[in-house]
């Protein structure tokens, strides 16, 4: 059992090693062919409408449902000390500079992440992606840049939409639950949030559309074993985006917090 236990553990460290070193590849090839022409702006806009306006309206209900929740959470503990109007400056901070990004990005890499790696799959099992190489066409500029580049401008786009959401969901509790008035909601919010609050939150939401962008769609690229084949690394690209996701937010919440004090 322990010669086994070891044998997994090395093909699980070797599986991790070809996974960041096959993602690293694609990264650096989608970045390229990025910025070198011909540009497909039909197939970005195609993809950023995906991306962005089909999935604005569970965005927007999770948004508004976070504003619901935080605001509830917080009063339980300012009532105790009378503080109900700094509400609105926690409330604004937190959406702002992490829950908008990070709720947003989870619920677009379960969306259009698992479609991207699910549509890729099974292009690949049933050797379309090959037959685009016998044309003479590069597979990752046709059908990765156009979704790297159409989740890199949207995310940031939801993440706005987000935001203000979940500002309005936790504006409704305050006025019309805990009698906050609305000038002072809203002056106190204004007050309390700065741009290097914004600019970290749509920094951070650019970062993660790449990373669910290049994780779904490498995942959709090595894709091996027909039907079960797509639905396995469906779920991979999920959880690996959910993963890296998660650690990106923490590495640029550090490094914003030493330099952006």
């Amino acid at each position: 059992m322990l010669n086994q236990f070891f044998v997994d553990l090395g093909r699980k460290a070797i599986a991790l090693m070809y996974f960041v070193g096959g993602l690293a590849h694609l990264t650096g090839q989608t970045v390229y062919l990025s910025f070198k022409p011909p540009y497909k702006y039909e197939r970005i806009v195609e993809q950023a409408k995906k991306a962005g306006y089909d999935s604005f309206p569970i965005v927007a209900l999770v948004a508004l449902f976070i504003g619901f929740i935080f605001a509830l959470q917080t009063a339980y503990f300012m009532q105790r000390i009378v503080s109900e109007i700094y509400i609105a400056s926690l409330v604004a901070l937190s959406i702002v500079r992490e829950l908008g990004p990070v709720i947003t990005a989870l619920v677009v890499a379960g969306r259009v992440g698992a479609s991207n790696t699910a549509e890729l799959g099974s292009m690949q099992v049933t050797e379309q992606i090959d037959a685009l190489e016998t044309l003479a066409t590069n597979p990752v500029k046709y059908l990765v840049v156009p979704r790297f580049v159409a989740l890199s401008v949207m995310l940031p786009v939801l993440t706005i939409f987000a935001d203000i959401i979940g500002i309005l969901g936790s504006y409704f509790i305050c006025v019309v639950k805990l009698g906050v008035t609305s000038s002072m909601y809203m002056h106190v919010t204004f007050t309390s949030l700065l741009y290097k609050d914004l600019f970290t939150g749509l920094f951070k939401a650019w970062i993660f559309g790449m990373v669910i962008a290049l994780v779904s769609c490498y995942e959709g690229f090595n894709v091996e074993g027909g039907a079960t084949g797509v639905g396995k690394a469906t779920t991979r690209s999920v959880v690996f985006s959910f993963i890296m996701v998660i650690a990106a937010d923490c590495l640029f919440t550090a490094l914003f917090y030493f330099i952006l004090p």
